[in-house]
């Protein structure tokens, strides 16, 4: 089944699925498509934009929000187990993700990270949380890391380990970042405005070991001193 069928599930209406009779382009920095083209014999190219939410859309639905996003799990379960970083020489810098399904090609653009935790689930398999992202519950899911949780000094996103395939590290939505703030600890003389050095847990104290912060080119946050900046 391909992507837009399941996708119509969670669309209102079918002009949220498909360009218009003749098709429009799209223009972003370098990069110009039509939703559906044919650049080879029954290859089709659609194109994605996953916004810090973790709302899916369709790149160029000009009214984003949760009306307009795609909702339908099997749908997002389908899309995200097939997201890989994209090295098919096509549309790369402003694409640089892509989910494949059969002769579909689904490419991906993201306002920071491509996955975005959502939920903080129970495991039934054992006492570890899970953290699930993009709408696909536990199907969509890693185990939970409290200690390799990241507050990034700047922008103070909260980040978690994500699968290596898409990046490797994900972004926690802020709702559930705000839920989560209350365990951080902080060094007593910076009271809360410096960086947290443990995260407090079902009653563990854990150091945080901060080890995504090579993830992010360090840049000077305008104080003088050296912070991460996507």
């Amino acid at each position: 089944m391909s992507f837009l069928r399941l996708a119509a599930r969670s669309c209102r209406t079918l002009t949220d699925l498909r360009c218009p009779p003749g098709g429009f382009i799209t223009s972003r920095n370098t990069a110009s498509y039509i939703q559906g083209q044919s650049p080879e014999p029954r290859i089709r190219e659609y194109f994605y934009y996953i916004d810090h939410q973790g709302q899916l859309f369709l790149d160029d639905t000009k009214v984003k929000n949760f009306v307009t996003c795609f909702k339908d799990k099997q749908f997002l379960v389908f899309f995200f187990s097939r997201l890989r970083i994209n090295q098919s020489g096509r549309y790369e810098e402003d694409f640089p993700f892509l989910s494949l399904c059969g002769r579909e090609r689904n490419f991906l653009r993201c306002d920071d990270r491509p996955v975005v935790f959502t939920h903080l689930l129970p495991n039934p398999a054992g006492d570890q949380e899970l953290l699930s992202y993009c709408g696909g519950a536990e199907k969509l899911s890693v185990p939970f890391q409290p200690e390799a949780l990241y507050m990034h000094p700047v922008s103070g996103r909260v980040y978690h380990p994500g699968l290596e395939r898409s990046g490797g590290v994900g972004l926690v939505r802020s709702s559930l970042a705000i839920e989560l703030s209350p365990s951080f600890v902080y060094p007593p003389e910076s009271g809360q405005s410096g960086q947290p050095t443990h995260f407090l847990w079902k009653g563990q104290e854990h150091r945080l070991t901060n080890e995504l912060a090579g993830c992010f080119p360090a840049v000077e946050d305008g104080s003088g001193q050296q912070g991460n900046l996507r």
